[in-house]
């Protein structure tokens, strides 16, 4: 009876959706709501931790942007049609001290760069829109954000295919010495920027950072590898503590190997040829 229903659940749920798509409706998938996401958040920050639908975030007053968000990458999420992108930007009611605003980044020769990218979340308008709020955002050069921090989201995504998923934090590198400030809010324009990746999937367990400089760059990607021991020493953040056994964590927080983490040679000729020169 049990297999029964469930086929015949299946049958129906096939002729809805077939009947939506031939009527020019939509079916909008659920957000997937990541019930491991308060095992796995940074410890040692200074901010304000909020949650979100599907990723966390600290927010740091002083520097008007996150010090850090995280979340989970699912490469069945990313293979569901994307929605079309919102570009909704907007304050984050949800920061007890208020967030930064819009019309911060206006004329200031910044870009409202994402930590969570928007793309990430495409499978779902409102996943998508939630990483618009202000909260999520932070000045980014141009030729940086549509260069070599635009390469490293791609590829992230295309290992979170390969992978099945991964465990993301990622964020400003707020110690290290500003660029100076925007807008009436006095947002931090960060020096550098920092993401770490994990992979818990068997059969290749394997963990990396990369740490790169708020610029333009015309170097590959593995150049700014780094281990998420050296990550943590650089932000003062503590990654994954307490989500992984001891002896594990130190073995993937301790050593890289960029060869488990095939880069692109036609992205990155691409932004060197054309990202880099919009």
């Amino acid at each position: 009876m049990i297999v029964r229903i469930g086929i015949f659940s299946a049958l129906i749920g096939g002729f809805f959706l077939l009947f939506n798509l031939f009527n020019g409706g939509y079916f909008e998938p659920e957000i997937v709501v990541d019930k491991e996401l308060s095992y796995y958040l940074p410890a040692g920050g200074k901010g304000t931790v909020v949650q979100k639908s599907t990723y966390a975030l600290s927010y740091s007053e002083p520097h008007e942007q996150a010090e850090w968000v995280a979340y989970k990458l699912s490469g069945a999420t990313l293979r569901q049609p994307f929605v079309k992108r919102t570009d909704d930007f907007r304050p984050d009611p949800g920061i007890p001290s208020g967030s930064s605003h819009p019309n911060d980044y206006r004329r200031s020769g910044y870009d409202r760069g994402h930590l969570v990218p928007a793309a990430d979340r495409a499978y779902h308008e409102s996943a998508m829109s939630e990483t618009f709020l202000m909260s999520n955002i932070s000045p980014q050069d141009h030729k940086f954000n549509g260069g070599v921090w635009r390469e490293l989201e791609e590829l992230t995504r295309e290992w979170a295919k390969q992978a099945g998923e991964l465990y993301i934090v990622t964020g400003p590198i707020l110690d290290m010495p500003a660029k100076g400030t925007i807008g009436q809010n006095e947002v931090t324009i960060p020096g550098g920027f920092f993401k770490v990746l994990l992979d818990l999937k068997e059969p290749q367990l394997k963990a990396i950072g990369f740490v790169l400089p708020n610029t333009i760059s015309y170097e590959p990607l593995y150049k700014f590898a780094a281990t998420i021991d050296e990550v943590e020493a650089m932000t003062g953040l503590d990654f994954f503590a307490g989500f992984l056994p001891e002896e594990v964590e130190m073995e993937l927080e301790a050593s890289v190997d960029v060869n488990l983490w095939p880069l692109d040679k036609k992205k990155f000729r691409k932004r060197i040829e054309n990202w880099n020169n919009r």
